[in-house]
């Protein structure tokens, strides 16, 4: 049995939780209270990841280890593949880091002294 959900249900949905959520404001304010702010996370790229990854260890890691460590930090799965992908677009660009055996991977300032950040 498959659930469809209705594009007016969801719309509807959406304008009672904005007419509530401006009630609380509402009250919060007659009470001489601060508005809440909601969380401004940052969200962390993979790429992001693997760098701060790297430079904890502060030695080359085989990608099969970079998502071990990704998922212990972090919490998150990475594919092997877009991260693959992407370390080679950004080792093309000599941007943060460095090949130096098959799929294994560490920071350009690392080996080489230098590169972009």
């Amino acid at each position: 049995m498959e659930t469809k959900i209705s594009e007016e249900f969801l719309t509807l949905c959406e304008s009672l939780l904005r007419a509530q959520l401006n009630v609380i404001k509402q009250f919060r304010k007659q009470l001489g209270l601060k508005e809440s702010e909601a969380p401004k996370e940052k969200r962390m790229s993979q790429m992001d990841m693997v760098y701060n990854i790297l430079c904890e260890t502060q030695k080359p890691m085989h990608v099969d280890d970079i998502i071990i460590a990704a998922k212990a930090k972090f919490d998150i799965e990475m594919d092997k593949e877009s991260v693959v992908s992407a370390l080679a677009k950004r080792i093309k660009r000599q941007d943060r880091f460095i090949k130096i055996a098959p799929n294994t991977y560490a920071l350009i300032d690392q080996e080489l002294g230098g590169g972009r950040k």
